[in-house]
């Protein structure tokens, strides 16, 4: 028998940035920031003129695995979204506003649009979830709609 621990992100997209709600298993859990979304066919490509901007987009709507691994940037295990088309190192961490994001996913709560208050103890418990369901041995995939 094969488990599984779904994250799942419902985003709302603003020319600026994206926001979104995380989501673990079903379970409101906090809300996410990122970059904005060039990928405006949202078919998980950069293609019919779009264009990535390194450390200015974020990543397309798809499922992703995740691994929990150490990031050398942060010194501390966190949770790498794993084989993004057109990216490297994508990692859920927190933050304040899109210049933290860096293509990544930034997590805390909304303290107005485009912000997070950068709430680290929101990370910690995400991170611990995770950590566990690793120790368990179950599959941790990110869904983005």
């Amino acid at each position: 028998m094969i488990f599984w621990m779904e994250l799942k992100i419902k985003r709302t997209y603003y020319p600026d940035f994206t926001e979104g709600k995380l989501y673990i298993n079903g379970v409101f859990f906090c809300d996410t920031l990122e970059d904005p979304n060039r990928d405006l066919n949202m078919n998980g490509k950069f293609d019919d003129g779009e264009v990535k901007i390194y450390g200015d987009t974020c990543i397309p709507p798809k499922i992703y695995n995740i691994a929990m691994t150490h990031s050398p940037k942060f010194k501390k295990i966190l949770p790498l979204v794993e084989n993004v088309p057109n990216f490297t190192g994508i990692r859920i961490h927190s933050g304040v506003h899109k210049l933290h994001t860096d293509g990544c996913i930034l997590v805390g709560n909304k303290v107005s649009d485009g912000k997070l208050d950068g709430n680290k103890r929101v990370l910690d418990a995400l991170v611990s979830i995770l950590i566990e369901a690793d120790r368990r041995k179950e599959k941790i995939t990110l869904k983005i709609d």
